[in-house]
């Protein structure tokens, strides 16, 4: 089997890092997109079969395919490996371009949107307004759809705007996510009502910590409980300046035709950890799954569950208030810098801090960090203080050897923890 992790063997130095690392291997295993849409979504004489739930196709005159996000095109390729060319036509936008089929990919940009998601995204709106009542739209929706799905060039302006105002606030995604619906005729129940009467599956990758399904890519298929006053509320109180707000539908008649299902979340990350931790003779213990806490809080809760002969398990969205100007690095490596300087590293113990995305705001998906990590900063004379201060978390770790590369997954849940304790 292809090891998710494209360095394990460099990194895997040790017994304690080979066990924490393939951890984290079964974690991203799990959530693998081919593997999730293989196991959820079955087609055999005319029926489609999502996670158990069967829909006569003959019903339906075409089958339409629509999805944003960074796991859309994965899972709209094995879509087509298992209804062919059942699907009519489709569009999808990710991090790449991939052959279809029927349905038409596009190369996106995240997280500030460009021309090219413009381009999908009316190419998007234009299979939903065209359905009928007799249409079937399959739609993939999965984390990054936020920034990768724009219905207007207005709309890609003000989320670019809304990005870079919200990057440095330390707010979290929820936060971010309610007035992203209000800046769009798709997002916060838009699809639904544009594609209104056809009859919509919605497959749901969630990268949002907790059961909030209906913040991933901001909901284009639920039924939205904001209203703009929310949205106008947050953008007061941070001081994010002017936006031009539109209120998302609140009709019911728009959500009767809505099938959504939630295929995977972080939860699916956890639960193959904490079983693959057991395989290997370890207690297993979850701190939670839904880390919002800023990344010195969230950190602290991990460490408070450390056990000898024990895998602490946690996942979530820690944040990061960005104080000047900032080197480069994400969230899990400036956690495990934070972990490296507040001396939380001790002999017998491994910490992974991972985006399940494998993208930690660069090409790293986080690091794996230990004594051994220790003792190259001491021998290179690196001053980790300094480094966490400038939040260059990148730099150190380049210099130590100790990122995880991964590549892009197209997959993506959350953050994922491990803290292994073995002495």
């Amino acid at each position: 089997m292809e090891r998710q992790i494209k360095n394990f063997d460099e990194l895997a130095t040790s017994e304690n890092r080979k066990t924490a690392l393939a951890i984290a291997e079964a974690g991203l295993l799990a959530i693998n997109t081919e593997n999730v849409i293989f196991n959820s979504v079955k087609f055999k004489n005319n029926i489609l079969s999502v996670a158990g739930e069967e829909f006569d196709l003959a019903k339906f005159k075409a089958i339409k395919v629509v999805g944003f996000g960074k796991s859309s095109v994965g899972a709209a390729l094995a879509l087509t490996k298992v209804m062919g060319d059942k699907i009519t036509e489709g569009a999808v936008i990710g991090l790449s371009k991939v052959d279809c089929g029927n349905i038409e990919t596009f190369a996106g940009s995240h997280p500030r949107p460009t021309a090219v998601n413009l381009q999908a995204g009316k190419r998007i709106y234009g299979i939903a307004e065209n359905s009928s009542e007799e249409d079937l739209i399959i739609a993939v929706i999965s984390g990054g759809g936020s920034a990768l799905l724009c219905s207007s060039e207005d709309e890609c302006e003000q989320g670019a705007k809304l990005y870079d105002s919200f990057l440095k606030s330390g707010k979290t995604i929820n936060e971010i996510n309610t007035i992203r619906k209000h800046l769009s005729l798709l997002k916060g129940g838009g699809l639904a009502k544009v594609s209104y009467p056809a009859t919509i599956i919605g497959l749901i990758f969630s990268d949002i910590p907790g059961d909030n399904f209906e913040n991933v890519a901001s909901g284009p298929t639920y039924k939205d409980g904001t209203t703009m006053a929310d949205a106008q509320k947050i953008i007061t109180s941070n001081s994010l300046g002017h936006f031009d707000l539109v209120e998302t539908p609140k009709e019911d008649k728009y959500f009767e035709k809505i099938h959504n299902f939630v295929l995977v979340s972080n939860k699916t990350a956890v639960e193959a950890m904490a079983k693959k931790g057991k395989e290997l003779g370890l207690k297993t213990k979850v701190v939670s799954t839904e880390l919002y806490d800023q990344v010195g809080v969230a950190l602290r809760k991990i460490l408070s569950a450390k056990e000898n002969n024990t895998v602490v398990l946690a996942a979530g969205e820690p944040s990061v208030e960005v104080i000047g100007k900032s080197g480069k690095g994400g969230r899990n490596m400036h956690m495990g810098l934070t972990a490296i300087v507040e001396g939380a590293i001790d002999r017998g113990s491994v910490f992974i801090p991972l985006a399940s995305d494998g993208i930690d705001n660069s090409d790293a998906a986080g690091v794996v960090i230990d004594e051994d990590t220790l003792q190259k900063i001491e021998k290179l004379n690196l001053d980790a203080k300094n480094y966490l201060e400038r939040f260059d978390s990148y730099e150190l770790f380049k210099q130590t050897g100790d990122m995880i590369m991964t590549g892009p997954t197209g997959a993506n849940v959350s953050d994922l923890m491990i803290l292994l304790t073995r002495k």
